[in-house]
């Protein structure tokens, strides 16, 4: 062998070497960013690396993997992309028994790297069909118009309640972060109408209770103040006639106590008081027994001013 050869061969060595060191130098170092965490594999034992900046790991022994800890999100019911509906993920039956379309949107984040990557092959498909489940779960234990107007609230929290629990029991490293009802409405134009005309009953109602309520408001008033006046007038109507009957009553005890004194003169006294209150309205014809007229005496007129009160009765 020439020296010729012997300097390529070297020189091909030294590259070689410098080579398998530069391989070596680089694959020594990762680094890791704000929103990842690094899983260190070491002879098939994970650990997690969440502190961001450059880190050393051993060569050909330790294996980084790099985990996306930041908020992501995936869409149930229609495509994110175009928008459309998939009725095989958004057609579902309520508890009523009629169908609606409701689109979720679900996100998610890693919660721990090592169970994300190791614990399941595909732990967000995972995530998707727990997801599913309970959906489609929680909304038929409810009524369609709950789903599309007053219910969707309630809906939400029931579902997230859900997924937890059961992401709790799978542990595959992924924690739901919120879940929401993007839109809700009947599958079919014509119940859609439908609905459209129930919530426009459901506003006439609630005009009608509004403007019964107005016109309870301004009724009222002047109902209890009549109610107000026609007790007041009866308590005094009341009063009057007790304290009337309580006169007569006190005037008859007085009485009685005189006629048990003198018996004769109080009869007499009833009797011309009796008289005075009759005889000026009466009109009084005395005849014989033959028919003819013996006297006819005026009792109307004695308390005029005409010259018939001066008249004593007539004889014939």
């Amino acid at each position: 062998m020439d020296k010729t050869t012997k300097a390529v061969l070297k020189l091909i060595g030294i590259v070689a070497v410098a080579i398998v060191a530069l391989i070596i130098l680089f694959s020594s170092f990762y680094t890791i960013k704000e929103q990842e965490q690094a899983v260190v594999t070491t002879f098939g034992v994970p650990n997690t690396v969440s502190e961001p900046g450059l880190h050393l790991k051993i060569p050909f022994v330790q294996k980084v993997e790099k985990v996306n800890t930041t908020i992501k999100g995936f869409a149930i019911g229609y495509d994110e992309t175009t928008s459309i509906s998939k009725e095989d993920e958004s057609l579902m039956i309520t508890s009523d028994y009629n169908f609606v379309n409701v689109d979720f949107y679900v996100e998610y984040k890693v919660s721990d790297p090592v169970k994300a990557l190791y614990a399941s092959e595909e732990p967000v498909k995972i995530l998707k069909n727990v997801a599913q489940a309970c959906i489609r779960s929680t909304v038929g234990q409810h009524p369609v118009d709950s789903v599309i107007t007053t219910g969707k609230n309630e809906i939400q929290a029931e579902i997230k309640e859900r997924i937890i629990a059961e992401l709790t029991k799978q542990d595959i490293g992924i924690q739901l972060v919120n879940i929401t009802i993007q839109d809700a409405e009947p599958p079919t134009t014509e119940v859609m109408e439908a609905f459209k005309a129930v919530e426009t009953a459901k506003q006439g109602k609630e005009t009608a209770i509004n403007n019964a309520n107005k016109y309870r408001n301004e009724k009222l008033p002047n109902a209890e103040a009549q109610i107000d006046k026609i007790l007041k007038e009866a308590e005094a109507t009341k009063e009057a006639r007790i304290n009337e009957a309580e006169g007569q009553a006190a005037r008859f005890n007085a009485l009685y106590d005189e006629y048990i004194k003198y018996p004769l003169i109080t009869k007499q006294r009833m009797y011309y008081e009796t008289m005075e209150e009759l005889l000026p309205d009466l009109k009084l014809i005395i005849d014989s027994s033959d028919g003819s007229i013996e006297k006819w005496l005026p009792l109307d007129a004695l308390e005029s001013d005409s010259p018939a009160a001066s008249l004593a009765p007539v004889m014939q």
